[in-house]
């Protein structure tokens, strides 16, 4: 099987973004966005993926961090496309219900090339660190947008906002584990189009 690694460029007026990431990977990450909570997700998000992953931003964080998050999860999200190819022989769906602490998340991927996004998560606070979390919903719909993914949480349960928006983006990362992966019976893609 071919490497399913992707390198990223992006820049805008905005921000400034190299991500490079490699699927296959054991955890490894390099996470420098200037946000330091973003960092600290993105990082949590490599590790329980198993996905290699180095991400620079400079964003123009005087105004505030909005254009740094959304911009990294379109990146984010077109490596993830990039490095997946065609997409034959992977899984396709992945799901996750991940508790942390008093959080309790489900996260469900499909890899479809249709990218929809739903979400009843419910961040009670309007900061997390040195983030906005009004930026946690915008950082996933960017994801799946630039990657073709139907993506969906459920929050089952949960208080503190930290531990929710960490189990979203560790559930996430363990459900795209699972959705890449390869299942030794399909060697296609695995949808009766032919394609995704």
């Amino acid at each position: 099987m071919a490497d399913r690694v992707a390198t990223i460029e992006r820049k805008t007026k905005e921000t400034d973004i190299k991500i490079s990431l490699s699927l296959d990977g054991s955890g490894k990450s390099s996470i420098s966005t200037g946000v330091g909570f973003f960092d600290h997700m993105l990082e949590s998000f490599a590790r329980h993926g198993l996905f290699d992953l180095d991400i620079s931003c400079v964003g123009d964080l005087n105004v505030d961090c909005h254009h740094s998050v959304e911009d990294v999860g379109i990146a984010l999200g077109e490596a993830f496309k990039k490095a997946l190819g065609d997409k034959a022989g992977i899984k396709r769906f992945g799901s996750c219900t991940l508790p942390m602490d008093d959080a309790l998340i489900l996260c469900a991927v499909d890899l479809s090339g249709r990218p929809f996004f739903a979400s009843d998560i419910n961040l009670n606070c309007p900061k997390l660190g040195d983030m906005n979390s009004e930026m946690v919903r915008e950082f996933f719909y960017a994801f799946s947008s630039a990657a073709g993914a139907n993506m969906h949480f459920v929050q089952h349960r949960g208080e503190n906002g930290h531990h929710i928006a960490e189990a979203c983006f560790k559930s996430l990362a363990k459900a795209l584990d699972a959705a890449v992966g390869y299942d030794p019976r399909v060697t296609e893609v695995w949808s009766t189009k032919g394609m995704l």
